[in-house]
């Protein structure tokens, strides 16, 4: 059984309640975008594409979006806005379905002997330790044993706010204190789960560093420490982003995705912005998929993304 099995079901009028600031502000903009039109012609799409800069998809997706809609308009002379909300539906999915990544695969505990390792990285205050904190819960719901790893040793902060979600959930973590090697502790977190046959590690990581290479260099260093104990790990690298932050979140990602290979994104904060669009955005713009999203406070409120369910959400049944 792998990983997206393992979390709660999800529940749609969460998912719906959570994207309500995102859905009603950008619903009520396309509304008065399309008033006494009939068709969708270049005012219409002028409109569309102030709404979807405001929305925070991004310029150049926000771009790639009208150029589509303009070539189907084009094709077909009968579409007018009835159809707009279909047409934008239809591309939208169509851009999240193109950012899947291969790569990340779903991991088999049954079939794995070693513990499946998710390098978490981003800036602080995001939500990174939040998100650490509830991705232990989701596994730990489900059966699974789960070893935190306190390798943000620049601040003492994170070390005990990593401590704290620990003790809250109940899962063991790894932790030398502040001003530890922060590769010594991942090391040190791998070679216990493994001698514990431990089923799931989540390394959280310092959020700011004085420059890219300083990033590039301490995350490199814990990679390499980590494949000492687990070749293959990690298996994710997990870059949180706070959603409500726009395209500040699209900036980090450039950051981020420059200094270490992220093959997962986690968005939170969706529940409190009407920036909802960000999550098209930053698929689009770096071809890496959103596996979670923060919809709330509540540990349960970590949802794996599933891009059909955000769509249909977005845009209504």
């Amino acid at each position: 059984m792998g990983i997206l099995s393992f979390f709660t079901k999800d529940k749609k009028e969460t998912l719906d309640k959570g994207l309500e600031k995102t859905k009603s502000s950008f619903f009520s903009q396309l509304t008065k975008a399309v008033v006494g039109k009939s068709k969708v012609d270049d005012q219409v799409l002028d409109n569309l594409e102030e709404i979807l800069l405001s929305s925070d998809v991004g310029v150049s997706t926000t771009l790639k979006i009208i150029e589509r809609i303009e070539k189907r308009v084009a094709v077909d002379k009968y579409l007018g806005t009835a159809e707009l909300n279909l047409l934008l539906r239809d591309e939208i999915t169509a851009l999240l379905d193109e950012t899947e990544n291969p790569n990340l695969k779903d991991f088999d505990f049954e079939k794995q002997s070693e513990p499946y390792v998710i390098l978490v990285v981003g800036v602080n205050g995001v939500g990174k330790t939040t998100t650490i904190g509830k991705l232990a819960y989701q596994f730990k719901q489900a059966g699974k044993s789960v070893v935190l790893g306190a390798c943000d040793t620049f601040r003492a902060a994170a070390v005990d706010q990593l401590g704290i979600w620990a003790s809250r959930v109940d899962v063991a973590i790894v932790s030398q204190g502040m001003g530890a090697d922060p590769a010594s502790v991942a090391y040190d977190t791998l070679a216990s789960a493994k001698a514990k046959k431990t089923d799931v590690v989540i390394i959280d990581t310092a959020g700011r560093l004085h420059n890219k290479v300083n990033l590039m260099n301490e995350l490199g260093k814990i990679k390499k420490v980590m494949q000492k104990v687990i070749p293959t790990a990690p298996h994710e690298i997990l870059l949180v982003l706070d959603a409500s932050t726009g395209q500040n979140a699209i900036e980090q990602a450039k950051q981020f995705t420059a200094a270490t290979n992220v093959n997962a994104l986690a968005l939170t904060k969706l529940d409190g912005t009407a920036k909802g669009g960000v999550v098209i955005g930053i698929s689009d713009q770096f071809k890496i998929p959103v596996k979670y999203i923060g919809l709330g406070e509540k540990m349960t409120d970590l949802q794996i993304f599933r891009r059909k369910e955000f769509v249909d959400s977005l845009f209504g049944e």
